[in-house]
């Protein structure tokens, strides 16, 4: 694949069809989806050439963030433009020409499963554990067999030609997963969202160092300093419980004169401040602030 070509491509992990694909297609419209095998291998896409942007989730509103993604931003070499929020709407997929009647079973990663107990128990049917949602689809469609379906994204059905028996079939309705935008190159420019909203978001890590107090005397800055922080996860670096580094989501641009004075104080307690990227707020961050309120 030329350069020329992967100036137009961004890379998701999954198969076609898969919730983080949907996410390509609602954000980047007019850019070619390239499935990737792993997140690493997503990431490699991009740091490679082949792709320009990678498309990466990292937290959902019903099971918390995505295993794994906060040890691999840092270490990427990539760089956070945007973010996105997909509603993760679950369809029954079957052969054409299949009656909802006679499906006695449904195949789908386990999380999805969990998340259509209701449907599936009002209907009788028993959940089978596929190794993901897009190829759930896709070995239901390779089967032709009317009594296995699969829960999965409508664009699923639209790429391995199933037929939608049913939709939104969640239990829980507000269900989103917040995805990330990355690219070799940051953009610190200050730009509005597709609405034309203004507000921006900083992401960065961090690790304290080791004094008493260190990450309460760390954080002071921003409340001090009146900034919002939305965002703050902890997790384990190498497997040793003593190393710990934090994933922070705050609003404001660093040249903001509050957010500034905030990064400044940051920076003096920490051994290592890694700002991962400077974006605009999706429109859909503020209603999902709404719902948890």
């Amino acid at each position: 694949m030329t350069q020329a070509t992967t100036q137009n491509v961004i890379a998701f992990q999954g198969e076609p069809g898969a919730y983080s694909h949907q996410a390509c297609r609602h954000y980047r419209p007019q850019m070619e989806a390239l499935p990737c095998r792993t997140f690493e291998d997503t990431i490699e896409a991009v740091r490679s050439g082949r792709a320009e942007l990678a498309m990466l989730p990292v937290e959902n509103s019903t099971y918390g963030r995505v295993a794994d993604i906060h040890h691999l931003l840092p270490e990427s070499g990539l760089h956070i433009i945007d973010e996105g929020f997909v509603r993760v709407q679950i369809s029954l997929l079957a052969v054409p020409g299949t009656k909802l009647a006679q499906v006695t079973d449904a195949m789908s990663h386990p999380v999805l499963l969990g998340q259509c107990r209701g449907f599936l128990r009002r209907h009788s049917i028993h959940g089978v554990v596929g190794a993901d949602t897009a190829g759930s689809a896709h070995e239901v469609a390779r089967r032709g067999e009317p009594s296995l379906a699969a829960l999965a994204s409508p664009l699923a059905g639209e790429i391995y030609g199933l037929e939608e028996l049913a939709s939104g079939i969640e239990d829980r309705q507000n269900n989103t997963t917040r995805f990330l935008i990355m690219s070799r190159s940051p953009d610190f420019s200050r730009r509005a969202n597709s609405q034309g909203g203004t507000t921006m978001v900083t992401s960065f890590v961090f690790r304290v160092r080791n004094i008493p107090a260190a990450l309460y005397k760390a954080l002071g800055g921003f409340a001090t300093n009146g900034v919002n922080m939305t965002k703050l996860e902890s997790y384990m670096v190498d497997g040793i419980f003593t190393a710990t580094q934090f994933y922070a989501d705050i609003e404001g641009h660093p040249e903001d004169p509050p957010v500034a004075r905030a990064l400044e104080e940051l920076d003096y307690f920490t051994s290592s401040l890694n700002i991962l990227g400077v974006y605009p707020a999706d429109p859909l961050r503020a209603t999902q602030t709404q719902a948890a309120e």
